[in-house]
């Protein structure tokens, strides 16, 4: 690699990465620019950061409260909460997957557009879900027709 390309290459990796810690992605704004990118990525990896934290000390919880509890009223009461940990486990395992879905969709430059639709999801609405993937209008109209199969 060349001088040249070195700074190059060195200038787009300090501009990807250079965000302002109080910046929140405006309206006002080219929609998806370089830093709503930087912006909806950090915010994915944190978040992903914080399920996987969460995921490994419930494992942890789980290996250390492992014990024979000769009153069947307790150990009933502990095998229910090891249940409720265990949905919660996976509920955060699907999370992290539809997390990384996002982030694949950063990298393809298909983030924050609906895939039902094409138009852009709002900066609320992407704020609020990073994970979002339809806008809220095809959102809710998805929501009905899944409500009106489910009545039939």
């Amino acid at each position: 690699m060349t001088m040249t390309n070195y700074a190059e290459g060195e200038t787009k990796v300090k501009k990807q990465s250079f965000l302002p810690d109080d910046y929140r992605p405006a309206e006002d704004e080219p929609f998806m620019n370089d830093r709503q990118v930087e912006y909806f990525r950090r915010k994915l990896l944190d978040w992903k950061a914080e399920l996987l934290e969460g995921s490994r000390e419930m494992i942890e919880t789980l290996q250390d409260g492992t014990r024979n509890i000769p009153d069947v009223t307790d150990r009933a009461s502990e095998e229910t909460d090891r249940a409720l940990e265990l949905r919660t486990r996976d509920r955060a395992r699907k999370l992290v997957s539809k997390i990384d879905a996002a982030l694949r969709r950063i990298d393809e430059g298909e983030f924050g557009y609906c895939s039902v639709t094409g138009d852009p999801i709002s900066l609320k609405r992407l704020d609020a879900r990073p994970i979002a993937t339809m806008s809220l209008e095809a959102q809710e109209k998805h929501e009905r027709r899944e409500k009106v199969h489910r009545d039939e």
